[in-house]
């Protein structure tokens, strides 16, 4: 080591393959332990405002101290930790709010005969409630999205659907809030199929979880007047936002790929992708009018194509996402019934833009 000060330079040493791995085997291993650290951090300080709201409600806190309890207990907090942020008498409340939308939720549940979603989430039942611990999958969501969910959703089931969706999908909190401002939990699995008589139980129900309805189509700026050509265009203009909409794991594969048959006709499915985790491809035909049966069976034809011409070895059995403008339930189940291929049919939502002439830009003017 130098006694003199001196800067450090790359000198002396020609990086290598092997470094350069071992370079980037490092920088992986340092984020996860970022990311190990801040999960410990957020979990031990869920786990102590767990404790506190399983305090508050085991005590009975309000009824036994008065109305000014949750001031009182703040300010006698944070004069003994003067740096911690998170003591405020709004906080607490969540604290015990948190706790006892829980509790309630599950005993609920348990009094309706209901089935409970989560072992882990049970298991908060098994002891009295001077011992019930924290869940383990609550410590890996920030407090802020605990707040949200705890606040805006109506039921437990409700509330753990969001919870398994910030932890899959690593949701901000303007996220979080934004899918349940579009009923996602509504919507999700909503679309008219057929899959418990085409795939096998496990696969028909991870199916089901793919489709949605209605596809919120909000974040298109699209014409009043327009057609199934509109519609495309500006979906695969704006893929990033579609395949968000879609859900995690799809992958945009193509569209119009044309599909040529020995006798020399062609077909153009509208959008094809590919779902990676469930290993299937989905094709997706866009219709601007409302569903008629005619439609199952395009869709029916190209799902066969897609089976025939681009399933591989491991993946699962192809499936078809019809979205249309509006569906009679009847009409589509009859459609469905005797086709064996899975298919699904949605509707969809937007923002129409009224587009305006020139002319009755003017005749307004003139009005004013």
């Amino acid at each position: 080591m130098s006694t003199e000060p001196t800067f450090v330079y790359r000198d002396g040493m020609t990086p290598d393959k092997e470094y350069v791995e071992w370079l980037k085997e490092l920088k992986t291993r340092y984020r996860h332990s970022q990311t190990k650290a801040a999960v410990k951090v957020n979990t031990s300080m869920l786990e102590y405002y767990w404790s506190l709201g399983r305090d508050i409600i085991q005590l009975k806190a309000e009824s036994k101290w008065g109305g000014g309890f949750f001031n009182q207990l703040s300010l006698d907090l944070r004069e003994m930790f003067p740096n911690e942020k998170g003591l405020s008498s709004a906080n607490l409340r969540y604290m015990k709010r948190w706790f006892e939308f829980y509790y309630q939720g599950i005993l609920n549940m348990r009094r309706s005969g209901a089935g409970i979603i989560s072992s882990s989430v049970e298991e908060i039942l098994q002891r009295p409630v001077e011992e019930l611990k924290m869940p383990e999958i609550f410590g890996q969501i920030p407090w802020g999205q605990h707040i949200d969910i705890i606040s805006r959703c109506k039921s437990l089931d409700e509330a753990l659907f969001y919870l398994r969706q910030v932890l899959d999908n690593g949701w901000s909190r303007p996220e979080l809030n934004g899918q349940i401002d579009s009923d996602l939990y509504v919507r999700q699995g909503s679309a008219i199929t057929n899959f418990s008589s085409t795939l096998p139980a496990p696969q028909s129900q991870l199916a089901q979880e793919l489709l949605k309805d209605p596809y919120d189509f909000s974040f298109l700026a699209i014409k009043n007047k327009y057609d199934e050509h509109d519609l495309e265009e500006a979906l695969v203009t704006n893929v990033t936002q579609f395949l968000l909409e879609l859900g995690k794991g799809f992958s945009y594969v193509g569209r119009q790929m044309e599909l040529q048959m020995p006798g020399g006709q062609t077909f153009f499915p509208d959008l094809v992708f590919y779902h990676i985790p469930q290993h299937r491809y989905v094709v997706v035909e866009l219709k601007t009018v409302d569903f008629v049966p005619e439609f199952a069976g395009k869709l029916n034809f190209y799902v066969t194509a897609a089976d025939n011409l681009l399933r591989g070895d491991e993946d699962n059995p192809s499936v078809g996402l019809l979205i249309c403008k509006s569906t009679d339930k009847t009409i589509v189940e009859w459609s469905l019934h005797d086709i064996q291929k899975p298919l699904g049919v949605a509707t969809y939502q937007l923002q129409e833009v009224v587009e305006r002439t020139v002319a009755e830009i003017e005749v307004k003017k003139a009005k004013m």
